[in-house]
């Protein structure tokens, strides 16, 4: 039997028995984070499906901005709970960057403007397609300003760029 990798494309259909609601538990890879957001252990989060992050994303207009945190604070509110995994957030906003630029090969377009979706804090995500460099081109190219700190980059002034999720 022959195995192929799926696309990225593909990897952002929804999944089975999702979204999920667990017990915060010490031992999850997202702790910190959703910790970080107010949760606590025996708290409920939410794991949700990539078209719920990806719905999030679409929203952004030029000019505006989000960053995870937001994100998974929107989802935790929709779902009336503290906190959302922040890992498998940011999995599947890695996916979807990674989803629209295999679609532009092929001459499609997702809608997905992806590189307004920043790091916690407004940092840059060296993990989008091209890297750190191809992001920060993508935001200067719509006005915003880029600053380094250290090997990290993050946009200037950022809160002031945040749309508001409703």
């Amino acid at each position: 039997m022959k195995y192929s990798r799926k696309s990225w494309q593909e990897k952002l259909i929804d999944r089975k028995g999702f979204p999920k609601i667990l017990k915060l538990e010490k031992n999850f890879p997202c702790y910190n984070a959703v910790h970080k957001m107010g949760a606590q252990v025996g708290d409920n989060i939410v794991l949700v499906n990539p078209s719920e992050v990806i719905n999030i994303m679409k929203m952004v207009p030029r000019g505006r901005l989000v960053t995870i945190t937001e994100i998974c604070q929107a989802l935790a509110k929709r779902y009336k709970l503290k906190a959302c995994c922040s890992l498998t957030t940011g999995i599947f906003i890695m996916m979807a960057a990674n989803a629209v630029e295999e679609a532009k090969k092929d001459g499609k377009d997702l809608d997905i403007p992806y590189w307004r979706t920043l790091k916690a804090n407004g940092f840059l995500n060296e993990k989008y397609p091209g890297g750190l460099e191809a992001h920060k081109n993508k935001l200067e190219n719509e006005g915003f300003t880029i600053i380094g700190c250290g090997r990290r980059l993050f946009v200037k002034d950022y809160k002031n760029f945040l749309m508001d999720i409703k």
